[in-house]
């Protein structure tokens, strides 16, 4: 079974149960609505030693950091504000020491760079590697959520920012090479918690969710979400210096966010992020009314069998 496969098996096995209030799987968070015009939103992350990083690649203090910004890229997702988080860590005896405060600074500077205070946690002895699970809330007006069921078929994608950068930097890692630019890159994501935030303000925004798995994998779940179905041109998918097209549509962590907007505010919308963050937001291509993903070159299809990062 895939990892998509058994996330629909367990949203299935629990569809009868009641929500209690909650919007549940299918977004990059899970929603609570609050009296008033409010909401708190909620992710997890969860990342294991040689599967999510390397202890001989990686500093304490990085994976520190890591732990913690891929789950505010979900808060960011959302178009909400982190506000605090849950850490729960198991440690083999070898990391108990100097490596788990050193990992503590790295959380601990991105909590207070980001304002998400540390509420709660457990911690518990690992006979074998580390992991590490992150619970990360965030808070939003109900109207700024932007969610992957509300794409329209017409709405421009966008993607903000170059993709590519953090995959080849784990094609370097795999290789020995940590100490290249791409391998730094790879090994610190940037939340793009401020973009996120403002986005959501927007009301032109329509679906938006984060880059984890890949543009070529990531993309299907707005369009199941919608129903709808999207054409790319792969010519202009913005492709990070030192990387190459296929790994910048295909290869996971980026972070970077994926967006929908409807078209006669697309432009606008790109300048004004353009104006305020200095970089550009990248229209890709067009929501379509079905047909799955296309991907075009000049305007005609082109047949690609690419395909996303999966975990399992």
């Amino acid at each position: 079974m895939t990892e998509f496969g058994f996330i629909e098996h367990i949203r299935t096995l629990f569809a009868a149960l009641p929500a209690n209030g909650f919007e549940g799987i299918g977004d990059d968070c899970a929603v609570l609505p609050l009296d008033g015009d409010e909401a708190l939103v909620f992710t997890t992350d969860l990342l294991v030693e040689n599967v999510h990083f390397l202890r001989s690649a990686a500093s304490a203090r990085e994976v520190g950091r890591k732990a913690l910004a891929v789950n505010l890229s979900d808060i960011a997702a959302m178009g909400a504000r982190p506000v605090a988080t849950l850490l729960s860590l198991a440690l083999p005896p070898d990391a108990a020491g100097t490596w788990a405060e050193e990992f503590m600074e790295g959380y601990r500077s991105l909590s207070e760079e980001s304002g998400a205070a540390l509420v709660g946690g457990d911690t518990t002895r690992s006979a074998d590697g580390i992991a590490i699970n992150v619970v990360a809330i965030g808070r939003a007006r109900q109207k700024h959520l932007k969610r992957r069921s509300d794409a329209r078929p017409g709405n421009v994608v966008f993607v903000a920012g170059a993709l590519g950068a953090s995959g080849s930097g784990l094609r370097d890692i795999l290789a020995g090479c940590c100490d290249t630019p791409l391998a730094a890159i790879h090994r610190n994501p940037q939340p793009q918690l401020a973009e996120g935030l403002w986005l959501g303000t927007r009301p032109e925004v329509r679906a938006m969710m984060d880059l984890s798995d890949g543009l070529a994998s990531d993309i299907h779940h707005i369009l199941d979400r919608s129903g709808t179905g999207a054409a790319i041109e792969i010519d202009r998918i913005p492709v990070a210096a030192g990387s190459d097209l296929e790994t910048a549509a295909c290869a996971g962590e980026d972070y970077k966010l994926l967006l929908t907007a409807e078209a006669a505010g697309a432009e606008r919308l790109a300048a004004d992020f353009g104006e305020r963050f200095g970089t550009p937001l990248h229209p890709i291509g067009r929501i379509t009314a079905g047909g799955g993903l296309v991907w075009l070159r000049d305007g005609e299809p082109v047949p690609l069998d690419w395909q996303g990062f999966r975990h399992y």
